[in-house]
């Protein structure tokens, strides 16, 4: 049986016209656990992607294997904040008011335990082109491809169908993209930006090449479901990773910081993550969250 029902869908559906991305931390002191069960019972897994961090289900009184607190990279040649946090919530949709409404409703429910403590704006550009106009996410997985990736598998018992999702918010900084030659742009990425076709004599740092899934042992394949944020004349991307653990991502982290061979991913030369979290995804149950890993 395929293990798609049992995922929260927003997890495996394309990337939505808008979304809005709310991280959430519980007060000291606050009981979690009334507000989670209210929040489970609103949350679809469709317009309403949950994750929840190590520090929340400790708090619970739970334990979720694999679940781990992200530190960063051992070795890393360049910066990778680490910003752990209790909640995230991922709105999906068609309407940008529509996300502002539905977040302040789910504020006012988080309110008697947890705080918003960050809320980023995202969309979908250019058919799912990243801001510098390179295609983003080309090598994901499809079909079943993509549950074996991002999906614990039957075996994994009542955590089936959850997911892992590593999130990092990254600035680009523009004017620094701008003023590449456009060879060197392609360079950067590894790809021809009008065809999207992998470019043979790009350098070794060129982004497509420091992460290629199948070129590591074992493969380090990934379910990017990343969406590009704007706000004023600022933007980025907002970079998810789903996987049935957080070994592929930070295999590709590994060698995109350097640590892995010295060589930093030349993404670095215009852009930077200010962010870095872990989440688990709790699987699905009759169209509402299943918690009963948590206890819950």
């Amino acid at each position: 049986m395929s293990l798609a029902h049992l995922a929260q869908p927003g997890i495996l559906e394309p990337i939505p016209a808008h979304g809005r991305y709310l991280t959430c931390q519980l007060r000291v002191g606050a009981d979690p656990r009334t507000v989670i069960q209210r929040l489970a019972e609103q949350a679809d897994g469709q317009a309403t992607v949950v994750g929840l961090g190590l520090s929340l289900v400790r708090e619970l009184g739970a334990q979720i294997p694999g679940l781990k607190t992200f530190c960063g990279i051992d070795g890393a040649r360049i910066k990778l904040p680490a910003t752990p946090t209790d909640l995230l919530i991922w709105l999906r949709g068609t309407d940008r008011g529509d996300l502002l409404i539905r977040s302040r409703h789910l504020e006012t429910l988080l309110a008697p335990a947890f705080d918003v403590t960050d809320i980023t704006d995202a969309f979908s550009h250019d058919h799912g082109k990243d801001l510098t106009g390179y295609e983003d996410g080309t090598e994901n997985p499809q079909g079943d491809g993509a549950l074996t990736v991002a999906l614990l598998p039957e075996s994994a018992g009542p955590l089936a169908g959850s997911s892992f999702v590593a999130v990092q918010r990254w600035c680009h900084h523009m004017s620094r993209f701008e003023a590449m030659p456009r060879q060197q742009q392609d360079h950067t990425i590894g790809r021809e930006r009008d065809s999207n076709e992998e470019l043979d004599d790009a350098p070794a740092s060129a982004h497509v090449k420091r992460t290629a899934q199948e070129n590591f042992d074992p493969e380090a394949f990934v379910l990017r479901r990343s969406m590009p944020w704007a706000e004023g004349n600022e933007g980025g991307l907002v970079f998810a990773a789903f996987g049935h653990s957080f070994e592929a991502f930070e295999a590709q982290l590994r060698r995109m910081s350097g640590a892995e061979d010295g060589i930093t991913d030349a993404l670095f030369t215009f852009t930077e993550p200010e962010t870095g979290a872990y989440f688990w995804c709790p699987p699905v149950h009759g169209g509402r969250l299943d918690l009963r890993a948590l206890g819950i």
